[in-house]
């Protein structure tokens, strides 16, 4: 990678020179006006640390606790859609490279490669983050059940249900420039036949959308039927996530799908420590969207989240350079939350609260 790559924006422009309009407008896209998208990366921003000094910092470590076991910091990759749009080596470049790193890696439902083939590079490597499957509500129930037990059977380590988007946003960015499937891309882990969610009007796919909008008591059969532990993503209401977790989920995503699906949304930043007030540790928290530097990683832990999931930065890093690109980025990130941890006093994740925030 270039030089002049020192920090994760960096990797926009690179991105951008390498890959065309239409494909730029769906993977760097927003919903309607994009307010949401811009106002994830502000909320971030907006918030000011309160540094200490003079702290003991001796044995200062990224390793977080999540989910019963021990992870080496506390990065994922967040799931999107068709990597190999962004790069032709796709979601095995990424997985490849968040596990040289020691990053959790999200396998979306419509990756542009078998997840068993994903799972298969990485899981048995003794340094990854965690490997999750994410998984949208299917209108074939049985077809989710059956992804989940494929899921478990490839080595994955728990599910992600996302339940923000039971139909697509008006993405007006994507559809003035165009944007189509290249010839053989498509969702390789759903049969042909079944429509990719998230569906609806603004995918032109009519009311396919209603059949698979997913409910509380899905949400139930599923937690009953999940062969791994089940975390949900999209969740910005303290009600929803007091709900969520009333009924058993192993963890709760706090998100906006990246101001994808509904514009105006209230930023995750915004939303996560009014989550965190309302649950009182009861599940463990992941937030993402707007996560761009350490400082932001640093200020998501202080507000109550265990980890963060980081999407279109990588993205950019993947389409800029391949798996090399992403690993860069995650080191780039891990070494920026490391100064921003000790120049708050603080020796290891753990030690951030809301005290640092100003």
């Amino acid at each position: 990678m270039s030089a002049a790559i020192v920090n994760l924006a960096d990797f926009e422009a690179a991105a951008y020179t390498r890959l065309g309009d239409a494909a730029w407008a769906y993977l760097n896209g927003g919903a309607a006006d994009e307010i949401t998208l811009r106002d994830n990366r502000a909320a971030w921003a907006a918030l000011r640390l309160w540094p200490r000094v003079l702290r003991p910092l001796q044995g200062a470590s990224l390793g977080i606790e999540l989910l019963g076991r021990r992870w080496p910091h506390p990065l994922l990759m967040a799931p999107m859609a068709y990597q190999c749009l962004a790069h032709a080596d796709g979601e095995a470049a990424a997985a490849l490279a968040c596990a040289s790193q020691g990053a959790g890696f999200v396998l979306s439902t419509q990756a542009s490669q078998p997840l068993e083939d994903v799972a298969a590079l990485v899981r048995d490597e003794p340094g990854r983050g965690p490997l999750w499957f994410q998984l949208y509500p299917q209108a074939d129930r049985g077809l989710a059940r059956a992804l989940m037990q494929r899921a478990q059977a490839a080595g994955y380590d728990a599910i992600v249900l996302t339940v923000d988007a039971p139909l697509a946003g008006a993405r007006d960015r994507e559809r003035r420039a165009g944007f189509r499937l290249p010839a053989g891309l498509r969702a390789v882990n759903l049969p042909a036949a079944a429509p990719p969610a998230p569906a609806g009007p603004a995918g032109g796919a009519g009311a396919d959308w209603r059949a698979a909008a997913p409910s509380w008591t899905d949400l139930e059969t599923l937690l009953a039927a999940s062969p791994l532990p089940l975390l949900i993503k999209g969740v910005l209401h303290p009600d929803d996530a007091r709900q969520a977790a009333a009924l058993g989920v192993a963890g709760i995503v706090v998100s906006n799908h990246g101001g994808r699906t509904l514009d105006t949304a209230v930023a995750s930043a915004w939303a996560l420590p009014r989550i965190a007030d309302a649950l009182q540790g009861a599940v463990p928290l992941l937030v993402d969207g707007g996560i761009q530097r350490g400082t932001d990683v640093l200020k998501a832990l202080a507000l109550g989240a265990s980890a963060v999931l980081v999407g279109r930065p990588l993205l950019w890093a993947l389409a800029a350079g391949g798996a090399p690109g992403v690993a860069q980025a995650l080191r780039l990130l891990q070494d920026e939350l490391l100064i921003a941890l000790a120049l708050c006093g603080c020796a290891h994740p753990a030690a951030a609260t809301r005290a640092l925030l100003a």
